[in-house]
């Protein structure tokens, strides 16, 4: 029975290891890629299955849309300083959320 249990663990603590580095990988080279369109670091969010809570902490205004890994196309929507923006959360299909970006406007916003 222990010869079970260490084994699934170490399986899990595996999975678990290539799981994280996989999305970490992926949120780095996001932001490495010097992506023109991510929101400020004023702008956070946090997402949970129903909602993605943004918040903008910013001195400006910026019109930010949430960027999920299947490609839903969300409305961007205005954040002025200290708003609490509320967009549609990951779902519960394996869908994740993968940040913020700002709209472009045409308009220099």
């Amino acid at each position: 029975m222990q010869r079970f249990v260490r084994s699934t663990f170490v399986f899990c603590a595996m999975v678990l290891a290539v799981t994280t580095s996989g999305a970490a990988a992926h949120a780095e080279s996001r932001t490495d890629a010097g992506n023109p369109l991510a929101a400020p670091d004023c702008v956070r969010f946090s997402a949970s299955w129903r909602y993605t809570l943004v918040t903008s902490d910013c001195f400006d205004t910026h019109t930010v849309k949430v960027v999920y890994r299947d490609g839903t196309d969300v409305p961007c929507r205005l954040a002025p300083p200290g708003a609490l923006i509320t967009f549609p959360g990951y779902g519960t299909m394996g869908n994740e959320v993968l940040g913020v970006d700002l709209c472009d406007t045409g308009e220099g916003a």
